[in-house]
């Protein structure tokens, strides 16, 4: 199941992850094409760079799923996160059995603490899902960019667990979003062909309470 006007996408069972107390979450930022986020095409340590859903969201006091929204890009602006434009787009996320577009939904838009011209911690954020007793829930990609516009590629990874950190310590210090520990999503690669870089395998948990 899909949001309404996006395409079907078959996510794998063994691809789906259950936490305690949550819905069934998707740990991949999902590609256009269906396929696993590959990090901008880049070769890392001769390997292919799989995106991992690095962050979740949950909003207790949230009244609807357009209030949701809402205050998600608020307490992203922020915690130093607004919408910026020079990112790619078109990513989804799995939360609960339905495949969510990406917000910020501009053309090129991402949520990013830096213009696309510098170096910056980034991400696109999948949701909202309303889940029993819980309010409603998103789960997160955020990277970091090295950015040096006189070498090409331009744009390089960083860092996964860096931007998440930036992010969550953003919310937790700025917003009503605060930290809730971690939860594992079994996430982290690092096999012949396939890496996630210096990803640990864990979402940070971030709740704003009623």
């Amino acid at each position: 199941m899909s949001e309404p006007g996006m395409p079907p996408v078959a996510v794998a069972g063994e691809a789906v992850v259950n936490p305690p107390g949550l819905p069934t979450i998707g740990p991949w930022m999902i590609a256009r094409d269906g396929t696993i986020a590959h990090w901008l095409g880049q070769i890392v340590d001769g390997k292919h760079l799989h995106e991992p859903v690095n962050v979740i969201l949950i909003d207790e006091a949230a009244t609807s799923a357009d209030d949701a929204r809402q205050r998600l890009v608020a307490a992203a602006a922020a915690a130093g996160f607004p919408v910026r434009f020079g990112h790619s787009t078109g990513y989804r996320g799995f939360i609960g059995g339905v495949l969510y577009g990406q917000l910020p939904q501009g053309r090129d838009d991402a949520f990013s603490n830096r213009i696309f011209e510098e170096s910056n911690n980034h991400g696109r954020i999948f949701g909202p899902h309303q889940f029993d007793g819980g309010g409603y829930i998103f789960v997160g990609a955020f990277s970091r960019e090295r950015v040096n516009l006189l070498k090409w590629p331009g744009h390089r990874y960083a860092s996964f667990n860096e931007a998440r950190a930036a992010f969550a310590g953003g919310l937790d210090e700025r917003t009503a979003f605060k930290a809730s520990g971690f939860v594992s999503l079994g996430n982290a690669v690092n096999i012949a062909q396939v890496t996630t870089g210096d990803h640990d395998g864990r979402a940070a948990v971030l709740r704003a309470p009623k």
